[in-house]
């Protein structure tokens, strides 16, 4: 945002600051300085009047010119295209030297006397205007002839570039910058009054009907001028090439100049776009485009602008004269920006500024605007307006004193609290004698909470300013919570990577396409990203298992064969509501390329990724399951379970997604890692007496689950067994649809040796539940 002392002076008055203690209080209230520079003026450079001017006589592009410098009238010979008699010029008179290094002398040019130089914009050290000598006017205040230019303020001004966040909108603008200062200087904003009478004037109304569709989230104001001679003031030209804007013609410049001052969203539509010859009344109508956005219409279906973001050439103003209708409007930036990320249409160059966050007070730019008008035009402006507005619900934010300076850290004066809100916009009418009640302004969109109230205080008081206090030291029990989170983290990283997996960290966003694509859930439209960092990363992640597939798939194309990776990180469900998740690949070659097993390591299959798995969250079962997303293969897949609670699920890539991604044989699963246990080591009692081990071969259906054998040996809680697991299956002909199954029992007693009348007794019961329940018998 580029400022000058002279335009900010006509806002707020700080002609008793100076510069450097300027510059000071922009980095102090969070509005960055940039950059700096400083016009100077030359001395013996100075205000004169062509009072007459005639042709050289032996040179077609010069000009013999008389001119008052006050003192006297001197002779130069000028050869700029727009010299006359009448105007008011800068002269370097005899002495001067030029920011170029010129020195003034009195010269000889094609045998004329010339006795100083007629100067451009450029020759003085300013901008270039384009417009050859300046043509100075009253907008540059008072002058006497023969006056040094240093002494005048628009020239011997200063030009200040401030860098704003993204969430200043509000100070994209000289006002809005002027607004802070006020607060700072606790002055006043100084509001330019414009009264018109409309009683003698023809009226808005029979020249231009609005007809609207509802919902349109978008603030109007039109008003109608019969532009006439219209000359862009010297301060205007200079202003718009201080700031680098250059425009096709003057209500063009004009506009943008008043938008910038004011912060309020202008543009110009020529009245002849929206009418036929035979027609005086332009019948607009604002309709919602397929992308969302309000469109300016004529009645023949022909578009005029997308309020806020484009123009279309056809209905810009290009002639001096004639109806024009001005249009203030405000869109608030969070719907704007929303949209434009889904449509992807071109904007124009107030875009950045609706986006941002413009002014929405509408009258303010509109009144500033036409004022600059009647100022410098013999232009007719018709009565009354025609305005459009939207619903808007006031932001309410209540904080307590005590809250406030909790937050600070010190006692701010009540007083000096409500002075800082109201002079930077804020309302605080509603307050009480114990908080602070304020109304947030529509154009400070980014306060959203007590925080922003209390950051808004500090920044105006100075950081500086708020007494330090030494520091309090005490003792408190560290191992809390958040300990205890980390260091479970932090050792599932370690036993993985003593595993052979490599941590592979990814951005917590995810592309929305790719997880509808293979079944995953996604955020709700309501809560999605408004403004992501790029378009595939336009969602807050629902699984890992995508970035992993992508890190993996990258690491086979670049030569590696055993690919080992895991993750432990966040992701969110459809609500935004955040959660831990742990997630592990394994794909190709269960070990590298060796003379043990002559270059040609065997892949990766189901029980030797359970095993990797197991030794780094520990034991765990595993039960038929089928995955909620395409990723799986459909019959390799199973949910793991610890203590017999659902952890997460384990799986084999789906063969078209290997190949679609490159991969050999992989294995993948997810973890909810807040069910994972602690690592926490607890002591309990084991038993001093020797363990027995036996074996059953049972004869079981082919289509019987390990499930439901297990189930019931555990429902009988069989005392003296510890433990068993499935060793061996077998089948043949001779079994036709049955099969064998081996199980191992591990037996043993916390009081005594096991005898094997006892051991008998056992392996009774749990053959007779089998039996009984199931009707399984021995082989």
């Amino acid at each position: 945002m580029i400022v000058t002392r002279s335009w900010l002076n006509e806002w707020v008055d700080i002609n008793n600051i100076p510069t450097e203690e300027l510059l000071k209080t922009f980095n102090s209230i969070g509005l960055e300085v940039d950059s700096i520079k400083t016009y100077e003026i030359p001395k013996k450079i100075v205000f004169g009047r062509v009072l007459e001017c005639k042709k050289h006589p032996d040179a077609d592009k010069l000009n013999i010119c008389q001119v008052d410098i006050g003192t006297s009238t001197r002779q130069i010979v000028c050869g700029a295209a727009n010299v006359r008699a009448g105007l008011d010029v800068v002269v370097a008179t005899i002495g001067a030297v030029m920011p170029s290094g010129l020195a003034i002398k009195p010269v000889k040019l094609r045998g004329v006397e010339s006795e100083g130089m007629i100067c451009s914009a450029k020759e003085i050290g300013l901008e270039d205007i384009n417009d050859g000598i300046m043509e100075l006017d009253s907008s540059i205040g008072s002058y006497i002839l023969g006056e040094d230019v240093s002494c005048n303020p628009i020239f011997c001004d200063d030009l200040i570039e401030i860098e704003l966040t993204a969430n200043r909108g509000d100070c994209l603008s000289i006002r809005g910058v002027a607004r802070d200062l006020c607060a700072a200087y606790d002055k006043p904003l100084k509001e330019e009054k414009h009264e018109e009478s409309d009683d003698k004037r023809v009226g808005i109304g029979r020249l231009l009907s609005l007809s609207h569709e509802n919902n349109l989230s978008v603030n109007l104001k039109y008003k109608a001028v019969d532009l006439k001679n219209l000359k862009l003031p010297f301060i205007v030209k200079l202003r718009l090439a201080q700031i680098e804007s250059s425009r096709e013609n003057d209500i063009e410049s004009l506009m943008h100049y008043a938008t910038h001052s004011s912060g309020v969203i202008l543009r110009a539509y020529n009245h002849k776009f929206f009418c036929t010859k035979d027609e005086m009344l332009a019948k607009v109508s604002l309709v919602e485009d397929k992308n969302g956005y309000a469109s300016i219409m004529a009645k023949d279906k022909k578009k005029a602008s997308t309020v806020g973001i484009i123009q279309e050439d056809a209905s810009k103003v290009v002639d001096d004269e004639g109806v024009i209708f001005i249009e203030a409007s405000y869109i608030p930036p969070d719907i704007i920006s929303k949209r434009m990320q889904e449509s992807k249409m071109d904007s124009g160059p107030m875009y950045y500024r609706t986006s941002r966050g413009s002014e929405p007070d509408l009258d303010i730019g509109l009144c500033y605007c036409i004022s600059l008008l009647e100022s410098n035009s013999t232009s007719s402006v018709f009565g009354g307006t025609i305005e459009l507005g939207n619903s808007h619900e006031d932001k309410i934010i209540s904080v307590s004193k005590k809250e406030i300076d909790n937050i600070i850290g010190t006692n701010i004066d009540k007083i000096k609290i409500t002075t800082i809100l109201k002079n930077l916009g804020f309302d605080t009418t509603k307050s009480s004698a114990k908080s602070v009640v304020v109304l947030v302004p529509r154009f400070r969109h980014d306060i959203s909470n007590k925080q922003d109230i209390v950051e808004e205080i500090v920044r105006l008081v100075g950081i500086d300013n708020i007494p330090s206090k030494p520091f309090s030291f005490t003792e408190d029990n560290r191992l809390k919570d958040d300990y205890f989170d980390y260091k479970k983290k932090r050792d599932y990283r370690h036993k993985a990577a003593f595993s052979t997996f490599f941590e592979s960290v990814h951005f917590v966003f995810e592309e929305k396409k790719v997880l509808q694509k293979y079944g995953f859930a996604t955020v709700d439209d309501s809560k999605e990203l408004i403004n992501p960092i790029v378009n595939t990363l336009d969602t807050l992640r629902t699984t890992l298992l995508c970035g992993l597939l992508r890190a993996a798939s990258n690491n086979a194309k670049n030569g590696y064969l055993s690919v080992r990776l895991f993750e432990i990180g966040s992701v969110f469900n459809n609500k935004r509501e955040e959660s831990m998740r742990m997630a592990m690949i394994f794909s190709g070659d269960r070990e590298s390329q060796k003379l043990s097993n002559a270059g040609k390591p065997l892949k990766v299959d189901f029980d030797f990724f359970v095993q990797r798995v197991s030794n780094i969250i520990g034991e765990f079962e595993l039960r038929e399951h089928k995955t909620s997303h395409s990723l799986s293969h459909p019959f390799v897949s199973a949910a793991i379970l610890i203590k017999g609670e659902v952890v997460g699920e384990l799986f084999r890539l789906h063969p078209n997604v290997e190949d679609s991604y490159d991969l050999d044989t992989t294995y993948m699963c997810e973890l909810d890692f807040s069910k994972l246990p602690d690592m926490l080591k607890s002591a309990k009692n084991s038993s001093k007496y020797q363990a027995s081990y036996r074996d059953l071969s049972l004869i079981i259906d082919k289509d019987m689950s390990y499930e439901k054998i297990k189930t019931v040996i555990e429902d009988a809680k069989i005392t003296n067994l510890i433990r068993f697991y499935p060793v061996d299956k077998y089948s043949d002909e001779s079994l036709g649809e049955k099969m064998s199954l081996s199980i191992r029992f591990v037996l043993q007693s916390i009081s005594k040796t096991l005898e094997e009348e006892d051991i008998n007794s056992v392996m009774d019961s749990i053959l007779g539940e089998l039996n009984s329940k199931l009707g399984v018998r021995l082989r």
